[in-house]
């Protein structure tokens, strides 16, 4: 947003580091922009807590001085991965589109099925978590989230779980 002419005189961006540098659950990262808005982000930040633990600040600062070849490697890893569980998932029926700018897939639930009860019949037949659409709002209903964090040999465990087990997506008759 802050490209845009003028945009640095009314808005904010946020950058988390949670994705970028696999930060994800240290809660770090920074805002930019209008210098009155960020006076009352400010303000407020210290009111709700004392700021971030020392060590996560140190590792938060070690990866903000990465080469930007870093960044690439990370993302040619999650690029790697994404591919990967999208062709077992085509293998077992179903078809995903590529995402570009996530560490998750959303995956259609199968017809008739709510994603709470279709992530926990998978849950229970193979051990195997996935995240019901319906925990992030009404919208995600109909689909499950897949992490991509686990490296391809940990999700082909999954999916060797998931193919012995029969799950497949099968369309409505």
């Amino acid at each position: 947003m802050l490209e845009i002419p003028g945009a640095k005189d009314l808005g904010v961006e946020f950058h988390t580091l949670s994705k970028t540098y696999n930060m994800a659950g240290w809660r770090v990262g920074f805002v930019v922009g209008n210098r009155h808005v960020l006076k009352g982000l400010g303000t407020l930040k210290t009111n709700l807590d004392y700021g971030i633990f020392a060590a996560i600040q140190a590792g938060a600062q070690a990866a903000l001085q990465l080469p930007d070849s870093y960044v690439q490697s990370v993302r040619d890893r999650y690029r790697q991965r994404r591919d990967f569980v999208r062709a077992r998932f085509q293998e077992l029926g179903w078809s995903i589109p590529p995402t570009y700018a996530t560490m998750y897939l959303w995956v259609p639930c199968p017809p008739g099925i709510s994603s709470t009860d279709f992530a926990l019949r998978v849950l229970q037949q193979t051990g195997v978590v996935f995240t019901p659409g319906s925990a992030f709002g009404s919208g995600g209903e109909g689909y499950i989230r897949v992490s991509l964090i686990a490296d391809c040999d940990r999700l082909g465990v999954a999916f060797d779980r998931l193919r012995q087990a029969g799950v497949a997506y099968k369309t409505p008759s």
